[in-house]
Order: C-alpha cells, then structure tokens, then sequence
C-alpha cells in the first residue's frame, strides 16, 4: 500500500512538474517576481522529493529529465534577452562578418547591419549588450554559427538548434558524469543534483545559456583524464571548454600536483619529477593550443584590443548580485565617498589568483576526489570575489559538487532566485536585503558542511 502511495505521489509530481516548467516557459513575467519565486521553490521541492524519495528508478528519472527539457522546445526565452546577441553573432559568421569587430550598436546606426532580422535582434538583446563587442569565445561562436546555418530566415528556429545543442550537452554530463561517479566510488543519486536541478533547466535549457556546452567539454576532460586516463584527449577537452566560456582557465594551475605529485620533494628534485613536469607542461601545451587553434581565424590586433576591452568591463565596471565586492564596495563609500569598482576590480581577482594557488599546491590534488574538490573552491572563491554574478553562473561549481561529499551548490542554485528581483523593477534596481538573503543562506551552509560535519541533509535516494 504504502508502496502504490508513493508511486502515486511520483506520478503526480512530476505532471505537477510538468504543468509548472510550462507555466514558466511560456506565459511567466519575470517581473511578478512572487509568482517567480513561487514556482522556483515548488519546482525545488519537487525536484527534491523526485531524486530522494519517489520511487522511479536512473533511467526513468533520466528520461523525466530529458522530458523536462523538451517542453522548452519552442519557446521563446522570458527571463533572459542574451540569446538575440547570440543568434546575432551566428548570422555575423554566416554572413562571412568576424563578430568581435563590429557592434551592433554601430552596424544598426550605420544601416549596414546585414543578418537577418537586424532590428528585432538589436531591439530584444538591449542596449547595454548592443553597444559592446562580443566577448563569447570561438566555441560558443560556433555553436551561434551552427545556429544560424539551420535557422538563418527564422528566430524560432535558431532558438530550437541552441536548445538541442544544450540539451544534447546536459544528456553528455549525465552519460560521462556517472562513469565518473562509478570510479570516484560515489552515489549514482549526485548526477541528478545536476540533471533535475531546475535551476539547470530553466537557466540553461530554458534561457538558452551555453554553460551546459561549458560544463560538458569540463565533465568530459575529468572523465578522460581521471577514468581513461588519456590525458592529451582530457587537455583538449578542458581547451575546448575554455573556449565556450573561458572561467574553466582558472583550472589550469589545479592541475600541477595531480601530474607532479612530488613537486616539493626535495632531494634530486629535478630527476624525480622530470616526467611528470614534462607531463603537466604538454597538458598545458595543449590546452592553450587548442585555443589558439580556435581563436585563430578571428585573430588580429583590432581582435585582442576589442576583447581585452570587453573582457575588462566585467571585472571594473559591471556589477549585479556580488557578494564580497558590495562589502568592499559599502566600506569604499564611507571611507572615499565613492564607488571604488575601478580599483576593487583589479584588486579582487588578485586575490582570487592566490587563492587558487593556495588550494593548487596545498591540498594532496593527485587524488580525483581532492582534485574536484579543489576546482570546486577554487571556483567559489572566483564567485564570491566577482563584481558580476548571474545565475547562470552557477553552472560550473554545480556539476563539479556532483563528485563530491558537499551540496552547498545545490542550496545556491536554489537562492540565487532572489537575484531576480532586480527585474520586477524598471529600473532593475536590487534589492540588498534579498541579496544578503541569498548569499547568508549559501554561507551558513558552507559552515554547516565544512566545520560542523554532521550528516548531510540530504537523504539516502532509493537507488545508487
């Protein structure tokens, strides 16, 4: 009896799931942000009750989640506008244009904007990301490119082959994420703290953001590397992640003690770690020559000016749901009486670069569970020093949290809603006590897991 219930109670959660994903892909306003808010927690909740404690088994749960993913098919994204930028960057290549070298801004003012749709794509992408250059790497422009090749004549369609792109990419994370999980020795129930995450769906899926792609070429580099052991194949990976997105760079250093695990040894120095030095080098080698491969055909001196510019702007000029920064930047006002951005900006990635090296060379990174686990602070440290955070941004430390022991992701993916709020004003001014909120609750977590170390909140799931 008590078996039926449940099975009925699944049943009845994932339509109830179903109803909801449709409701916000295709008739939410993401300036009602109660009704927003409302159908992110229940989602969570469902999503929770689906991986934890209904009765479905891998495969099913995995084919609710592809489900999940198909009822955005054909809809046009609501909670976010970058994907007219994107479709616009796609038709550029197509039309033999080298996207980093022109604005729309300036190509619609100059009437010499020759994609398809022009003023529909510069009218829905706005006026903040029309007058910048692009500042998505070659991979994602290819992405745009194959986009265009299919829809060049129709919006929708574009929209429908990104989409497939990004649920093929959650459907390869998923494949390669439980081999991993098989050698890590891990729950088969942490890959669904990714795949039914709803944060996932909607952000990536939904809004049409290319972190997925980002996420699996990562997903695939742990698997070649830490299951096959095929290095040179896990450096090519790891490059062609870099080049969707380029935050997975930040990796690069990790890396060093899993290849020289005897780095610091002190006697003979040089002929104990030879090889292994010779190793991590040709990792390296390779990484940034697939992206020098990849950035090649766009390269000029007029390239690397507009993209170093662009790049720049979201370390000292942009800045949405921060966390550390709007101390600093709170502190600057009362003691200079001025918004210090400009300075924090160079400073704060600063100190996420000796963060980083700290967490590469101290921790014992030749083990895979260290090994992620040092990626994964590694990362959070670069979100809680960053001027910018967009939820989508979440993406990369919620797959690598998928092998490990800590789920304080999980709790972000589901705060990181209260961002919104800044879009049911017209101004999209924010609201500091909803991002104090959102970040106390991720922090309290992160105590709660790393020093109190009481068993997880997360139930043992019915399979894995």
């Amino acid at each position: 009896m008590k078996s039926t219930t449940n099975w009925l109670l699944s049943v009845l959660i994932f339509f109830c799931s179903c109803l909801l994903y449709t409701y916000v892909g295709y008739f939410l306003d993401r300036s009602i942000f109660v009704v927003l808010l409302s159908c992110w927690v229940s989602l969570f909740a469902a999503s929770y009750y689906l991986v934890y404690h209904s009765d479905f088994t891998p495969k099913q749960l995995a084919a609710i989640a592809v489900g999940f993913r198909l009822i955005f098919l054909f809809v046009t994204p609501n909670l976010s506008q970058d994907f007219y930028r994107f479709i616009w960057d796609g038709r550029m290549l197509l039309n033999g244009l080298n996207p980093y070298l022109y604005t729309p801004k300036n190509l619609i003012e100059q009437g010499t904007a020759s994609v398809n749709h022009a003023q529909k794509l510069f009218e829905g992408m706005g006026m903040l990301n029309a007058s910048h250059y692009t500042n998505y790497p070659p991979f994602s422009q290819l992405c745009y490119f194959i986009a265009a090749l299919f829809g060049n004549k129709s919006i929708l369609t574009s929209i429908i082959v990104m989409r497939f792109q990004i649920i093929l990419a959650d459907i390869g994370i998923l494949y390669f994420g439980k081999k991993i999980l098989e050698q890590l020795k891990l729950p088969l129930k942490n890959s669904f703290l990714y795949i039914l995450n709803p944060f996932v769906i909607i952000e990536l899926t939904g809004n049409l953001h290319f972190e997925a792609v980002m996420a699996f070429f990562l997903v695939a580099c742990l698997y070649l590397l830490l299951v096959k052991n095929k290095w040179g194949l896990a450096a090519i990976a790891l490059g062609i992640s870099i080049s969707v997105k380029l935050i997975t760079l930040l990796f690069l250093p990790v890396f060093a003690l899993y290849f020289i695990p005897n780095l610091f040894f002190k006697k003979n120095w040089l002929n104990n770690n030879r090889k292994d030095i010779l190793k991590y080098i040709n990792f390296c080698f390779i990484v940034i020559g697939t992206n020098l491969i990849l950035f090649f055909p766009f390269l000029s001196a007029q390239f690397i000016a507009n993209f170093s510019k662009t790049i720049s702007l979201w370390f000292q000029n942009f800045e949405f749901n921060a966390s550390i920064y709007y101390v600093v930047r709170w502190v600057g006002y009362k003691v200079v009486g001025w918004n210090i951005i400009a300075k924090a900006g160079k400073i704060l990635p600063l100190i996420t670069i000796l963060m980083i090296l700290i967490f590469s060379f101290t921790r014992k990174n030749l083990k895979p569970k260290v090994l992620i686990e040092s990626m994964l602070f590694s990362i959070t440290v670069y979100l809680f020093l960053s001027t910018t955070i967009h939820p989508w941004y979440l993406t990369i430390p919620l797959a690598l949290s998928c092998f490990s022991k800590f789920k304080y992701m999980w709790v972000w993916s589901l705060s990181i809603i209260l961002s919104y709020f800044a879009y049911s004003n017209p101004d999209f001014k924010e609201n500091l006590l909803f991002v104090t909120l959102e970040y106390s609750t991720v922090i309290i977590f992160i105590i709660y897991e790393f020093f109190k170390k009481p068993k997880l909140l997360i139930k043992k799931a019915n399979f894995g």
